[in-house]
């Protein structure tokens, strides 16, 4: 064991309490039988009260209790290195591995959290979101807990962690408890940032707050004072000893090596020395005992404060412009110095790492009193020394953002190359410092436009103001790269269309489009526009849009994913306008004929998501559920798990509502809320997840649920400029109608009616206003509710999709006529058991049967709402039929999956071209729509798209 070593173990005093809970939640991770389990611990303190010598102890109790150690240190010039911290934690348990091993180690996630954690290089295309990161760092680090298990987890100054590495841990500190892992950390309070605050109210033994290190007082001081000088140091010393070092322990500890080092005998007469001692420690004192160590020795100590932690010797010597035998000797002195202490690591069981200070204020004093020009230029040295040492741009980045602008290229270079490596592997704040430094330096004329494209997008998720700027500054530099500059504006448009500014995106392609010559260009260019304005729920000429859109898409073969992209907004346009469902269907069938990706690098993924919604408009859900699981596993393998992946849970949660399948919607609905949850309110992201489990609680009957949930969402006005499905108004309007706020539900359903029809908006299968606002004023004004619900009817049988066709008929039945509503009813019944749409065709029969007085219908309607989970209509049917006398259904639930019944019935209604009787609808058959997530027509495809995925 060495001195070092020796020292830890010595200097260990007045931490009795400290180690106490050391060892219980030691004995509680290692412990046998159902009590064992992980703890959390997070000690305080400030610099020199031994929370490093704390650890350290804590580290070798660990591994003599046989537990796998996972230890890291922040750094005080690694902060801007980002997962620096996450690096020393988990790289020494996967060193040593090949390439198939980690692969197969870390499974999907290997090309998300590789480059991240230095494990593998990034790959071309899109980054990680930074959530997804994150969860790829807990299931790295999760999967190693339980296959090493017991694991301790220690961070020492966690003040000075990366700060990807640093909110990483913060959130996944919690799990600790649920884990055979020991998670520790020690930090200064008043150091610690704010993205880190989770720490500083740590669950678990550390109560509610951390463990605060005391300073010792005057008899472990003087306990120390007599360890190291003898029992015959007097009171009178140790005390003046206790007072010149406040009870630091550190500073004790090093001030009695001065003592000895001096032959000072520890007696009250020379007490008066003390202070002269340790003030030699810190500030100007330590620097004059550097100083004395020789010129060499001083750059070789500067050349180590600005490179760090775990510092290679042979790159301070040449920082330092020393040889081998000069760096050699500088080490040896400022290791006899107490300055640096040996090469290697504070355990026997830990693998050694480079050299370091002995203590964090030693090399904080020494990087300060270096003075600045001679402090930027070690920073250069340190970069061009790192990335000729094989350590890469990234290493050197963050020297470079230390170094003055002298209009270098090589820099540029560096930096741009190092904020590329960043951005990919899911560092976008780390990535957008290094380009802003690079801009500073600057670049060459020819090269600052894409160095401000470059900023834009990486500062696209974190700064969207600042991206918008970026970028226009970027467009209006003088430089002749036509493919740079549609990237520019294409990236532009989008970040103004995520800001709720899609006005100004399309304003901004409408710029492009006009002066752009290539025509393939100009293509792309219109694309974007297109899709930019069908989001857009404020567009002033959407009718004229939508005839450009159909000229220009009918044309087009679909060639290349441009085309693709134009024909799918047709799709999408065409839907929302009520056209045939033939027609949309046509249109869609055509961009889905060859693989339609959801995570293109240069595309958004809002056009796939549409191609994909159109099929549960046109009666078509299962095939829209098919295309959602294939965009969501495609989303979770790039890491999206951001806004990404909370729109494919959400709209994934509509589909499986519109199906009548409302538990497994709500489920979806509220994984999709809680990913929202983390992207911000009133984003996008978050008026979809609320508006769809808003509808969904209303289909189970859940109305105050429902409404205490959009109070505390804020969801109301204003409502979003972007269009969101459903549409949030509408919703709104609603779940007012459904509290008898009738009312406020008409100035809302009129709001969206001159909202959308200008628009050309049409469809009641997309927008049911028409069909809510009949309702609204049906008691008031019963002419008016026939009249619009009659258009409503008109508009979905123009749109023809049986779904949309029969609640169109239901909601007519009820403000019709007495003597008219019958037969309205009953073809609503007949449409619907032919489709897929479970709850409306349990809302038709349930109708049906009141208005007949048919206990079959009810019981059938019981049934039916049962199975779709719709808990509301199940009590309003059951109180109605037992009302009538009729008995409770007491044959089991229909089984969720397809039976060969079904199928036999599907098969023959594929080769029978007859049509079913009104009255007569075969109820076989209408489950197997149900379960296939088809209409009648749908049934081949969705047959064979049955057959395929059974196989």
């Amino acid at each position: 064991m060495t001195d070092h070593r020796m020292r830890i173990r010595r200097t260990m005093v007045e931490r009795d309490a400290e180690l106490a809970i050391v060892d219980e939640a030691l004995d509680q991770l290692t412990g046998p039988g159902p009590e064992a389990g992980g703890a959390l611990l997070a000690f305080s303190g400030p610099a020199g009260l031994g929370k490093t010598t704390l650890l350290a102890e804590l580290r070798r109790r660990a591994h003599a209790r046989s537990c796998t150690v996972l230890a890291a240190r922040g750094g005080e010039q690694e902060q801007s290195q980002p997962f620096h911290v996450a690096r020393q934690l988990i790289q020494p348990q996967l060193a040593g591995t090949s390439e198939q091993e980690l692969r197969a180690a870390l499974g999907g996630w290997y090309s998300i959290v590789g480059p991240a954690l230095g494990l593998c290089a990034p790959e071309q295309g899109p980054p990680p979101d930074p959530q997804g990161l994150r969860d790829g760092l807990d299931w790295v680090l999760t999967h190693l807990v339980v296959k090493r298990a017991p694991v301790t987890l220690v961070l020492d100054d966690a003040h000075w962690a990366d700060p990807e590495s640093l909110s990483w841990l913060a959130a996944f500190a919690p799990r600790a408890e649920h884990l055979p892992l020991l998670l520790v950390v020690a930090y200064r309070p008043d150091e610690l940032p704010a993205h880190a605050d989770a720490f500083r109210t740590l669950p678990g033994r550390a109560g509610q707050a951390p463990l605060p290190l005391a300073p010792l007082t005057p008899a472990a001081v003087a306990a120390l004072v007599r360890d190291a000088l003898g029992d015959h140091a007097d009171d009178a010393f140790c005390k003046e000893a206790w007072a010149v070092t406040t009870g630091n322990p550190f500073e004790a500890v090093e001030l009695t090596a001065k003592v000895r080092g001096r032959g000072l005998r520890p007696v009250e007469e020379n007490a008066p020395q003390l202070a002269d001692l340790a003030a030699a420690q810190r500030g100007s004192g330590l620097v004059a005992r550097l100083e004395r160590l020789g010129p060499s020795t001083v750059r070789f100590a500067w050349a180590c404060a600005v490179l760090g932690t775990a510092i290679p010797q042979d790159i301070a010597a040449r920082v330092a412009a020393l040889g081998t035998e000069e760096a050699a000797g500088a080490t040896t002195r400022l290791r006899d110095a107490r300055i640096l202490s040996a090469a290697g690591s504070t355990s026997d069981h830990e693998p050694e790492t480079g050299l370091e200070f002995v203590h964090p204020l030693i090399a904080t004093g020494i990087y300060r009193a270096i003075p600045d020009a001679l402090r930027v230029a070690l920073h250069g040295k340190a970069a061009a020394a790192v990335v000729d040492a094989g350590l890469g741009s990234s290493a050197a980045a963050r020297h470079l953002l230390e170094t003055h602008p002298e209009n270098d290229p090589w820099v540029v270079r560096t930096l741009r190359e190092a904020a590329g490596e960043n951005l990919r592997a899911g560092a976008p704040d780390a990535a957008r410092r290094q380009l802003a430094r690079a801009l500073r330096e600057p670049p060459d004329f020819d090269e600052r436009a894409a160095v401000l494209y470059e900023l834009g997008c990486a500062s696209l998720l974190t700064e969207p103001a600042n991206t918008v700027n970026h970028l226009r500054a970027a467009l209006a530099e003088p430089f002749d790269d036509p493919t740079l500059r549609q990237g520019i504006v294409i990236r532009l448009a989008q970040v103004l269309a995520h800001s709720d500014r899609l006005a100004e995106a399309s304003e901004s392609l409408a710029r492009e489009i006009a002066q752009t010559p290539d025509v393939r260009a100009r293509l792309r260019l219109q694309s974007e526009q297109f899709m930019w304005d069908a989001f857009n729920a404020a567009e002033n000429d959407s009718p004229a849009r939508s005839r450009r859109l159909a000229r220009l898409a009918d044309r087009l073969t679909g060639r290349d994913l441009t085309e693709r992209y134009v024909i799918a907004l047709r799709a999408w346009d065409a839907c929302l306008r009520g056209e045939p469902v033939d027609v949309v269907l046509h249109h869609a069938g055509r961009v889905l004929e060859r693989p339609f990706s959801w995570a293109h690098e240069d595309r958004g993924f809002e056009v796939p998501v549409l191609a994909a919604m159109v099929h549960m408009y046109a009666d078509r859900p299962g095939r829209a559920e098919e295309l959602f699981e294939a965009g969501t596993a495609e989303f979770e393998r790039q890491g999206w798990r951001g806004a990404h992946l909370s729109f494919a849970y959400s709209l994934r949660a509509y589909i499986r509502y519109r199906r009548g399948r409302l538990v497994e919607a709500e489920e979806l609905a509220r994984s999709g809320l809680r990913l929202a949850e983390r992207v911000g309110r009133r984003t996008p992201v978050h008026w979809y997840a609320i508006a769809i489990l808003l509808t969904t609680l209303l289909a189970r009957g859940r109305v105050d649920e429902a409404w205490e949930l959009a109070q505390e969402h804020e969801f109301g006005a204003p409502f979003p400029a972007a269009v969101v499905f459903p549409d949030s108004q509408t919703v709104y309007a609603e779940l007012l109608l459904a509290r008898g706020e009738v009312r406020a539900a008409v100035a809302e359903l009129e709001a969206v009616d001159r909202r959308l029809t200008p628009r050309g908006i049409q469809n009641p299968a997309w927008c049911p206003w028409q069909l809510h606002l009949a309702r609204a004023v049906a008691a008031d004004d019963p002419q008016r509710a026939r009249t619009l619900a009659a258009d409503a009817v008109r508009r979905a049988r123009a749109f023809g999709a049986p779904s949309a066709i029969g609640q169109a008929l239901r909601v007519a039945a009820e403000v019709a006529a007495p003597q008219d509503r019958t037969a309205l009813l009953r073809e609503a019944v007949t449409l619907l058991s032919a489709s897929p749409a479970g709850y409306e065709l349990a809302r038709a029969l349930a109708a049906l049967g009141y208005g007949l007085r048919d206990a079959d219908l009810l019981t059938a309607a019981v049934v039916t709402a049962r199975e779709c989970g719709a808990d509301g209509l199940v009590e309003e049917a059951t109180e109605i039929l037992t009302g009538m006398g009729g008995a409770l259904p007491s044959a089991p639930p229909r089984a969720d999956w397809v039976t060969e019944e079904e199928i036999r019935a599907a098969d023959l209604a594929v080769r029978s071209e007859k049509e079913p009787e009104p009255a007569s609808p075969d109820w076989v058959l209408s489950a197997a729509c149900r379960k296939l997530g088809t209409d009648r027509s749908g049934l081949r495809a969705a047959l064979e798209a049955f057959a395929r995925s059974s196989t």
